[in-house]
């Protein structure tokens, strides 16, 4: 990128404070933010009319106000699908991290207080014939089936809409939200943070899950009322959650984070040195079309 245009790198790769970013705004061109950088309405208008492009680092856009880009004239890119393959994977590690509970194994090695092997000692739950219930049967919920399919998990999965039945291979669309959740053996959010999300697994329907059953999150921390899943896990109504994102990231809720039950990873969805990768070769691409004035390659239709 430092080859093609003349680029502000965040070079420390801190954590951009709201000034820093409208600073960036009124001063660039292009704006190329990640999922951490909250760019609303009033940003927007503090910019001033130079911005014209927001090339998101990421597929997840619900961190930018799109009516307000629209209204100002920017453009708006994404990088749909560098990221699945490693969400599924990370996610399918956070199934078998809660189930086997691998943390608090790893915990009894760094902290050398294992005794040995005897026959009831760390005893998890198997994968094989368990029913994984997935909440957004998108990209990466497609690609997560795949990875449960061959651990011998039945497939279940909620949508705005059912997939084609092609796209489902063996997975069971379940219309209603509530029954798919009462079925669940493990239940794994995969669906974006909106308005109509927001604490989507609430107490409620924490309630409605069976009793022994475990919360998988890799999508969005705002999709789970986390008080309501300490509850639970307190009360031994949940065996278990495997999460990588969170409500108020970085800081996680001490409950959560000290949980033995708890499988908890830092936000390391994407974090493979191929996705990213991919996902900057895609940023470049956009950017260098809308240059051209041509067709953005990941545009987004927000206006």
């Amino acid at each position: 990128m430092l080859e093609r245009f003349d680029t502000v790198i965040n070079e420390d790769d801190h954590k951009l404070t709201r000034e820093e970013l409208v600073a960036g705004m009124r001063d660039s061109d292009v704006l190329v933010p990640c999922v951490t950088d909250r760019i609303d309405e009033s940003m927007i208008a503090e910019a001033g009319n130079r911005l014209g492009m927001i090339a998101n680092f990421g597929a997840g856009v619900e961190h930018l106000d799109l009516a307000a880009c629209a209204k100002a004239g920017i453009q708006v890119s994404n990088t749909p699908g560098t990221f699945t393959e490693d969400t599924a994977d990370l996610t399918m590690a956070l199934v078998l991290g809660a189930a086997r509970r691998l943390g608090e194994g790893v915990r009894l090695i760094t902290e050398q207080t294992w005794t040995g092997w005897v026959p009831t000692h760390m005893l998890g739950t198997a994968l094989s014939g368990k029913v994984l219930a997935i909440i957004g049967m998108g990209a990466i919920g497609q690609a997560l089936a795949r990875r449960a399919r061959a651990f011998g998990m039945v497939v279940t999965y909620h949508n705005r809409r059912r997939l084609d039945p092609a796209l489902e291979d063996g997975a069971r669309f379940v219309a209603d939200l509530d029954t798919l959740i009462a079925e669940a053996d493990f239940l794994s959010l995969n669906c974006p943070a909106t308005d109509e999300t927001r604490n989507l697994l609430d107490t409620r329907r924490i309630a409605l899950m069976k009793r022994g059953s475990y919360v998988i999150n890799s999508g969005r921390g705002d999709l789970i009322d986390e008080g309501a899943l300490v509850a639970a896990l307190e009360s031994g109504h949940l065996a278990g959650a495997g999460l990588d994102v969170y409500r108020g990231e970085p800081a996680v809720d001490p409950r959560l984070a000290t949980m033995p039950q708890v499988f908890g990873l830092p936000h390391l969805g994407s974090a493979t040195v191929e996705g990213r990768s991919a996902a900057g070769w895609k940023i470049i691409a956009n950017i260098e079309a809308w240059l051209a004035r041509e067709p953005l390659p990941d545009g987004l239709r927000i206006g």
